[in-house]
């Protein structure tokens, strides 16, 4: 089709983990707290100590958890680990040779997709965001090669 470009590979949408805000698994909830309150996420990657994605904790987790804990406070959340907040989704991550419609797939249900690579190293995400903005480019593209 004139004016598309295809793209076959989903490095293109890819923010690499340097970018990426993510915590690490033997973090605090007070600490997953604060850093999602600081940069304004709902939702955030997580990574064990040996750089392999471990989940997305998400502000719901952390809502749960605080209702579930009867006389929980503030202050007490330094003294959980994440790995006592139980997840109630799980974000499936993809591997960085997936296809673009794994990725798609994922992404309607997630608002970012973890890449890890073959080893499950986390190496990055890909927003929903980037993936909608690319297939409306390409819509007003094809649009437009169909108008002239």
């Amino acid at each position: 089709m004139k004016g598309v470009i295809a793209i076959n590979n989903i490095a293109f949408f890819l923010i690499p983990k340097k970018e990426v805000v993510y915590l690490p698994l033997n973090c605090t909830m007070r600490q997953a707290i604060e850093r999602m309150e600081y940069h304004g996420y709902s939702a955030i990657p997580l990574v064990d100590g040996n750089g392999k994605y471990a989940g997305t904790l998400t502000e719901g987790d952390l809502l749960w958890k605080m209702k579930n804990t009867p006389g929980l406070t503030f202050a007490d959340t330094e003294k959980i680990p994440l790995t006592e907040i139980p997840r109630r989704t799980q974000n499936e991550p993809v591997r960085i040779d997936a296809t673009i419609e794994s990725l798609l797939n994922l992404a309607v249900t997630q608002n970012f997709v973890p890449v890890v690579d073959d080893h499950g190293t986390f190496i990055g995400i890909v927003r929903r965001r980037e993936i909608i903005l690319y297939f409306a480019q390409q819509a007003a593209r094809m649009k437009s090669s169909q108008a002239k």
